[in-house]
């Protein structure tokens, strides 16, 4: 039996982009997602706490990456739990609030992260940075500013 070619039919062109983005997000995340896992064993959220973190001088509070992932509080910290289990983060208690913990990195964690991040980069050469050129990129980065602003009120 033949498929059928489906279309978004009448929509608008800002249903279109909204629709692009939203591909272009699910498909390079499976994308990612995919590549990690066979790698490393390693699913995106795990390895997207693990960019924060890899980013951080300091060791820092579940709460703290929760607000700057696409993951709730109690999602960071499972993924914490899952990560430490592994070796690759430590919980230290907080210098601030004795009833608080902050999560960092171990080496083991870092080394992880160095790879996997590479892999991530080999996943997304073909799909995504061979077919974008510095304006592409500089464009959609002025997207995402625009999108990330908060709307006033």
């Amino acid at each position: 039996m033949a498929r059928t070619d489906l279309t978004l039919g009448d929509l608008t062109a800002r249903d279109h982009a909204f629709y692009g983005l939203v591909w272009a997000g699910t498909t390079l995340s499976t994308l990612v997602d995919q590549a990690l896992i066979r790698a490393h064993d390693l699913p995106l959220s795990w390895f997207e706490v693990m960019l924060w973190l890899h980013a951080q001088d300091t060791p820092v509070a579940a709460s703290d990456l929760g607000a700057k992932t696409l993951l709730s509080r109690s999602q960071v910290s499972r993924v914490a739990d899952s990560l430490q289990a592994r070796a690759l983060v430590e919980r230290v208690p907080s210098p601030t609030d004795a009833r608080s913990v902050r999560i960092a990195l171990t080496p083991e964690g870092r080394s992880l992260f160095a790879a996997a991040d590479a892999t991530r980069r080999t996943a997304l050469a073909e799909v995504f940075d061979d077919r974008l050129d510095d304006a592409d990129i500089a464009a959609l980065e002025a997207v995402w500013t625009k999108l990330k602003q908060q709307p006033t009120a």
